[in-house]
């Protein structure tokens, strides 16, 4: 088991003023060593605490000793959300996206996990195929919600199959018993072609809807397929397909909303642009609840743009934010700092993926001077489409027949402290670009500088 190390130092704060330095280890906090952030936070939370430190160079412990207000913030970053083992993931999914990544990426991408306090943490996923009864009581005791459950199909042979897990089969009873204890969970369905479509995703709708009405929200979304995908029955949704999963989405909505004055059930935004449908009013989508999951985004997008600022939502920065850089306060805390803006009045290119590309294209139509610079993911190739999986590969090969003199902003969904997934910085980019925040707002606003088109 590891300890909490110190990462960084807030100036002025009680734990700069108590002595803490950079490097430090807390072996112990008020006698107790916490397994996760979670823990740390209640510990560290008091009016008083008591920390053996073990520093680097020092033959013997340090004992530092913390006199603040309650609730006030002890003022130090720690190096990790887990200090005991991250729980991973013994599932076998065949359209699990972490067997399509290529050889040679970070070896942190490769860790799959399956644990509820990252879920809770940091908007992650799990099967609940790992969780126990001492879990249960933990997430109930400390009323650790929202938690964000995979759940694919409600037939258990359905689900076990897709999960490749035997405990695929049982394991969703530990959501019903979060959910008769009150906790706050939102669900999510993958779709797979062939698979748990059709009349399958039917039967999971109406499963959910009769075992599962408390749940908060359930997204359904498409598989991610890679071009390193060697699972044979997984495949990309035809233009009907994606028309069906509307269709039953919307049906099932009916349902809800006679039944329990809510929807309940949204489909992604991947879905109407696979479609090629119209999306749904702002207003259906009840407040964005799965926004993170690529619901209502664009909807939330569009708002923002426009000039709405309750709509100016963040994006959950990309895949595996947790792994590499997550900011402490998890996924929804803003990822980067928007960097200098060029020449006020140069021409503009938005870099954005294909997803993205026939989402921003109309919103800026009529602007003068500004373009939307579609990126490839040649990457990972397959269906991936999503802005917040470019690479630093992808980005340049794009730049490097783009010309000088021009603003190019890049979304921070992309980057995690200025570095993309293939491990390439901002930094070495054949052009200067722009990060810029991931929302509607963020961009308007970086486009001011650019007068609209008479």
């Amino acid at each position: 088991m590891s300890v909490p190390k110190v990462t960084a130092l807030l100036e002025g704060s009680p734990a700069a003023t108590a002595g803490f330095r950079v490097g430090d280890e807390l072996l112990s906090l008020n006698g107790e060593q916490p397994r996760d952030v979670i823990e740390y936070q209640q510990l560290v939370d008091g009016a008083r605490l008591d920390v053996v430190v073990r520093r680097p160079g020092s033959p013997l412990d340090t004992r530092i000793s913390v006199h603040k207000e309650v609730g006030e913030p002890l003022g130090l970053e720690v190096s990790a959300a887990v200090f005991d083992r991250v729980r991973t993931c013994d599932n076998h999914c065949a359209f699990c996206f972490i067997y399509q990544l290529p050889k040679g990426m970070r070896r942190s991408l490769y860790l799959k996990d399956d644990d509820y306090r990252l879920s809770f943490l940091y908007g992650n996923f799990t099967t609940l195929t790992r969780f126990t009864e001492l879990d249960a009581e933990r997430v109930i005791t400390e009323r650790l919600g929202p938690l964000f459950v995979s759940i694919h199909a409600t037939d258990p042979a359905v689900r076990a199959s897709m999960l490749r897990n035997p405990r695929g089969a049982t394991s969703l009873r530990w959501l019903r018993v979060l959910l008769e204890a009150g906790i706050e969970v939102h669900g999510q369905v993958v779709v797979c072609p062939g698979v748990n479509d059709g009349p399958v995703l039917e039967d999971t709708m109406l499963g959910i809807f009769d075992e599962y009405p408390a749940l908060a929200t359930v997204g359904v979304v498409p598989l991610g397929l890679s071009r390193f995908s060697h699972e044979p029955d997984m495949r990309p949704h035809t233009t009907g397909e994606a028309d069906a999963v509307l269709d039953t989405v919307a049906r099932t909505q009916d349902l809800c909303l006679d039944a329990l004055g809510r929807r309940l059930i949204f489909a992604s935004d991947e879905y109407y642009l696979m479609a090629g449908r119209s999306f749904p009013a702002a207003e259906a989508y009840e407040g964005y609840p799965q926004h993170e999951n690529g619901i209502g985004m664009v909807r939330a997008f569009e708002a923002a743009f426009e000039g709405d600022p309750g709509s100016a939502h963040g994006v959950r920065p990309g895949f595996f934010a947790w792994v590499d850089g997550a900011p402490p306060d998890g996924y929804r805390a803003r990822r980067a700092t928007p960097s200098a803006r060029g020449a006020a009045g140069a021409p503009v290119a938005i870099l954005t993926g294909a997803f993205g590309a026939r989402v921003l294209t109309p919103l800026v139509e009529g602007r003068e001077g500004v373009r939307v610079l579609e990126v490839e993911n040649r990457y990972f190739g397959g269906t991936i489409g999503v802005a917040g999986l470019l690479t630093g590969t992808d980005v340049a090969a794009v730049l490097e027949s783009e010309p000088d003199g021009q603003r190019y902003l890049l979304p921070d969904a992309c980057l995690s402290k200025g570095v993309f997934l293939d491990g390439r910085h901002v930094e070495e980019l054949p052009r200067s670009v722009e990060v810029v925040p991931t929302d509607g707002l963020s961009l308007r606003r970086a486009l001011e500088t650019v007068p609209a088109h008479a």
